[in-house]
């Protein structure tokens, strides 16, 4: 491809600080940038990356359809929220204007399995109008290829089990409050963890309603199953809410939550497949105390076992940096809702992003 990769950020709050940066760095601009928000609205997004005047300034989300049908960019970083729903309409405008988009979005990683109807809608789309929109970011490394990479290596698998921690204060208030985080043991219970406590053919149903709400692992149980070629005959979710035993101040939540408080959740996802192999997944977002920090704890059990431990990762950086890594990967895939496990291996951009990129 020659030229600049052209990019438009959708969402210009902690993580674009980062795509936004990890872009330029890896030889690609910064065409357009859009939020929510009036106190960010009018910035010129040197003022968020700190790397001078770009001539580039933040504008409402309403504008991004029109700017998109007039200067189409070469793809779309949707940095917002967490769940299918909330991006709905960020993917649904790229998918319109023929936009390749890639999100952080953590359900957007593999959503066939909790939001089959609204991704079938955006597959459509997208392939209709000739772009690729996917969903990537940590998970696609620590959490899936870094696994099945390792599975590569292993003569018979029994069982896969992988944990993993992370700040909610590091992503900001919808995802801390979408892990419960501030709530009394009692409103968790009612509005996180009641929505587990259903029977298997409840829960799909609810999943085909498209309000189900999946924690992190499970659409990562179900990449894993796909990229491993698993078939999976059962797929369940507990959620438990994590505590502490000292107020903790939060700065994503503007309050201190109280000792015995949910400061966040666990949620262990547990798949079952035809295959005998079994998935046993945990992730556990919470408002740190202290002395906590990131973890990210995978095993293999089998002929041999392999066990995975990663200290201190920097998940916000790696994040951002897999998703600008992707962005050759996602312009030079098929049309359509394309998820990751079929993509290649992600890897290390040595040049500049346009030389990968096959038009």
């Amino acid at each position: 491809m020659n030229g600049k990769v052209k990019v438009a950020q959708y969402g210009c709050g902690k993580m674009s600080v980062y795509t936004m940066r990890y872009v330029y760095e890896k030889g690609g601009e910064i065409s357009a940038a859009f939020d929510i928000r009036p106190e960010v609205i009018g910035k010129d997004i040197g003022e968020l990356i700190d790397g001078g005047k770009k001539g580039v300034i933040i504008q409402d989300v309403k504008n991004a359809e029109t700017v998109f049908t007039k200067d189409k960019p070469d793809i779309c970083i949707i940095t917002t929220m967490s769940l299918m729903q909330d991006v709905k309409d960020a993917f649904l405008i790229c998918a319109k204007t023929g936009v390749n988009a890639i999100s952080t979005c953590e359900e957007a990683f593999y959503p066939q399995n909790s939001s089959p109807v609204l991704t079938k809608e955006i597959d459509d789309l997208a392939k209709k109008n000739g772009c690729t929109v996917c969903g990537s970011g940590y998970q696609d490394v620590f959490w899936g290829n870094l696994i099945t990479v390792l599975s590569g290596a292993t003569q018979t698998i029994k069982r896969i089990k992988g944990k993993s921690s992370y700040n909610v204060e590091d992503y900001g208030i919808a995802l801390a409050k979408a892990h419960g985080a501030g709530l009394d043991l009692e409103t968790f219970d009612k509005e996180v963890a009641s929505a587990d406590k259903v029977t298997d053919e409840e829960r799909k149903k609810v999943i085909e309603s498209g309000t189900y709400l999946p924690s992190y692992m499970w659409n990562v149980n179900g990449w894993l199953c796909d990229k491993l070629g698993l078939t999976i005959t059962r797929q369940t979710q507990k959620t438990v809410p994590m505590t502490y035993s000292k107020d903790l101040k939060s700065s994503t939540l503007q309050m201190t939550v109280p000792a015995g408080h949910a400061t966040g959740m666990s949620a262990v996802v547990t798949t079952e497949t035809k295959e005998g192999i079994i998935i046993e997944s945990e992730c556990i977002g919470k408002v740190y105390a202290p002395e906590e920090f990131d973890q990210n704890d995978w095993t293999i059990e089998g002929e041999p076992s392999t066990q995975v431990v990663i200290n201190r990762p920097a998940t916000v950086e790696l994040t951002c940096a897999t998703v600008v890594g992707r962005i050759p990967d996602v312009i030079n895939a098929e049309p359509g809702y394309v998820t990751t496990d079929k993509m290649p291996t992600p890897i290390y951009r040595t040049k500049p992003l346009n030389e990968y990129i096959k038009y």
